[in-house]
């Protein structure tokens, strides 16, 4: 199952996964990620909610962009590489 959707979301984790240089992979990066992609989408869930209640379709682009963050943080922390995880917190 993992391997299926690796190769679905391939897209996004060649992004992370495609550098040859050194990093620095700690344990608690991925715990970490995955908090913060699970925050992000709780955010999301509010604001696309409100949208919904209210008609305030000004509050589209925050909903885009936290569900974006959270689409590709949950995407990395859970299926990413150690490689992935410790590009995307800047650490080499």
């Amino acid at each position: 199952m993992k391997a299926f959707l690796r190769k679905i979301c391939s897209p996004v984790l060649n992004i992370f996964e495609k550098d040859n240089g050194p990093y620095v992979y700690k344990s608690m990066s991925r715990k970490i990620l995955i908090a913060m992609g699970l925050m992000f989408a709780g955010i999301a869930a509010i604001v696309i909610t409100y949208i919904i209640n209210n008609a305030a379709y000004g509050y589209f682009l925050p909903a885009v962009v936290f569900s974006g963050v959270a689409l590709v943080s949950l995407i990395v922390g859970l299926l990413g590489n150690e490689r992935a995880v410790a590009k995307i917190w800047g650490n080499k």
